[in-house]
């Protein structure tokens, strides 16, 4: 989007503006254009990072000060001749390394295991009628229907609310639920 585009700026729009800017209406897109969008700019995704390898993990236990200065210790011990002491600590890390290695490694598994099973929905207004479909294919233009408990699916301007609260503690740490109503927003202001 660019700073001519009026959705660059969207949550500054009036809705019929924004509306007539995304060729949609209040009564949702189409079957044949949410798929053509989903086909134009893609799944409605945030880019994994890359995985890391088991490699990296290994390589990434030895990072730590304490580590480095265990080592160090070791280096130390082996030119003063201390062959016991330097086994003793290069044990130690080695030890504490391949402990860490293994917690992060499963965890990770665990993690992408977890990714791979969860599938998020959502309620977008297709044909003129609610469809449940995957947060993934929401596209530019869709309508989103919200209900109690449900988790917002991508940005997107309020078209109506009734006792709308939203819990946005991980984008401001505020611990509880804000209000949240239609009504222009200025083009400048904070996340908050």
């Amino acid at each position: 989007m660019t700073n001519n585009d009026p959705t660059s700026t969207y949550w500054n729009q009036p809705p019929e503006a924004l509306l007539a800017a995304l060729q949609s209406s209040a009564a949702g897109l189409s079957t044949a254009a949410a798929a053509r969008r989903l086909a134009e700019h893609g799944p409605n995704l945030i880019r994994a990072r890359e995985k890391v390898t088991a490699l990296r993990l290994l390589l990434d236990q030895f990072k730590s000060p304490l580590v480095l200065i265990l080592l160090f210790a070791a280096a130390l011990s082996i030119l003063t001749g201390e062959w016991i002491d330097a086994v003793i600590v290069l044990a130690i890390v080695v030890a504490g390394a391949v402990l860490g290695f293994v917690q992060e490694y499963n965890a990770s598994n665990a993690v992408e295991r977890l990714r791979s099973r969860v599938t998020l929905k959502a309620t977008a207004l297709r044909d003129g009628q609610p469809q449940s479909i995957l947060a993934e294919e929401v596209v530019p233009g869709d309508v989103v229907s919200l209900s109690a408990g449900s988790l917002i699916p991508a940005d997107g301007l309020v078209l109506e609310a009734d006792d709308f609260f939203v819990n946005q503690a991980v984008l401001t740490g505020e611990t509880f639920p804000v209000e949240k109503s239609p009504g222009l927003v200025g083009a400048t202001a904070s996340l908050t």
